[in-house]
């Protein structure tokens, strides 16, 4: 159908490509964590969590309380690691059976308490270790400490630990990542030989599970490479991206030499040009940094720059040398004509232009 509005287009098709793909780079016992934080990294939680449900994941991550909330209200019924959790919500992590990461000794402390008082046996959590990351999670030093605690009371379970490598898409930091793979390995063995609770591991991100498949451990977790991406030209070639961002030419002016064009007069064009207006701005997720050539969009599969600043709900593009209409199909980013690419031209990266994607954009479903 042709685009009469911004749209983004998510491709469950694509999605179970990814999935399946990444699957089979795994040993058929290893579990995977789909992680649908960010609303699916700009896509569509809901539905996106309840299609990897139907694909038998094994778990699924979310940032914070509310967004794993969301899904169970959505109809998800496995297993949801909460990877960010503040103690002021472990309550309703409890009502609604989300699964904390506990990072250090304030939450565990604080959601063995609440648990106490919200009388749960066994409830199931998570440990984060840091590694080097240095972001979240107890030092390696920590785990006498930890097994102390959580062997001496049945309130909580440890089900997992885990880290997070912190450059496995960069090829030159393999040294660093090994490091990162060497001590987790320890944190493992030492955890295992202290816990009675035997918890699996976790490790990988999606760099991680293409490019260290030593390193999988019990269950690896992927996030970018599901919607489409794999931080490299060899990997991502074997990725089919899941959304398409659209709009339309809402209308065509002429600009005269010497006349400005959108706010700041960031434009004074020094011949005649045409452009064309378009329905998307920064309120959407298009930053002002694409603007006064720096970002472009696709029409009749020719690249238009962005021209002047980007306004909160419209750009505008130069199609001097395109032949198109009033009421055109615009392409922001598709298969062809990458999220990544377009990030790449404002100097960011896919992540950021994804998650960004306002959700007052028409989400379309294909399957």
């Amino acid at each position: 159908m042709k685009t009469q509005e911004t749209v983004l287009e998510i491709d469950l098709n694509n999605l179970k490509h990814n999935f399946e793909f990444i699957k089979s780079r795994l040993q058929p016992q290893t579990k995977i964590l789909a992680v649908v934080k960010a609303f699916a990294y700009g896509s569509d939680a809901e539905v996106i969590a309840n299609y990897l449900q139907e694909l038998n994941v094994d778990y699924l991550a979310v940032a914070y309380v509310s967004e794993g909330i969301q899904l169970r209200k959505a109809g998800v019924h496995i297993p949801i690691l909460v990877l960010h959790p503040q103690s002021v919500n472990f309550k309703l992590l409890i009502d609604y059976c989300l699964e904390p990461n506990l990072y250090n000794f304030r939450v565990l402390n604080d959601f063995i308490a609440i648990a106490t008082d919200l009388k749960q046996n066994n409830y199931p959590v998570h440990i984060k270790f840091n590694t080097g990351l240095n972001r979240l999670g107890f030092e390696a030093d920590a785990i006498d400490a930890i097994t102390e605690i959580t062997n001496s009371n049945d309130i909580i379970k440890v089900t997992s630990i885990f880290s997070h490598l912190a450059a496995s898409e960069d090829l030159n930091e393999q040294d660093f990542t090994q490091q990162q793979i060497r001590l987790f390995k320890k944190i493992k063995t030492d955890f295992n030989n202290l816990s009675t609770d035997k918890p699996f591991a976790h490790l990988t991100n999606t760099s991680g599970i293409l490019n260290y498949p030593e390193a999988h451990f019990d269950m690896v977790r992927t996030g970018i490479g599901l919607y489409g991406f794999g931080n490299s030209k060899i990997h991502s070639k074997n990725l089919k991206p899941i959304a398409t961002l659209k709009s339309i030419i809402s209308q065509i002016h002429t600009i005269q030499k010497g006349e400005s064009l959108g706010y700041n007069r960031a434009l004074i064009a020094d011949k005649t040009i045409k452009t064309a207006t378009i329905p998307i701005g920064h309120a959407d997720g298009i930053s002002r940094q694409y603007g006064n050539g720096n970002g472009f969009v696709y029409i009749n599969q020719q690249k238009a720059p962005i021209i002047g600043n980007v306004c909160m709900d419209m750009i505008m593009v130069d199609i001097t040398e395109i032949k198109c209409n009033e009421g055109d199909e615009v392409t922001i980013y598709n298969g062809s004509h990458t999220a990544s690419s377009f990030a790449k031209s404002a100097n960011t990266i896919s992540y950021e232009i994804i998650t960004a994607t306002s959700r007052r954009i028409k989400r379309i479903i294909q399957r």
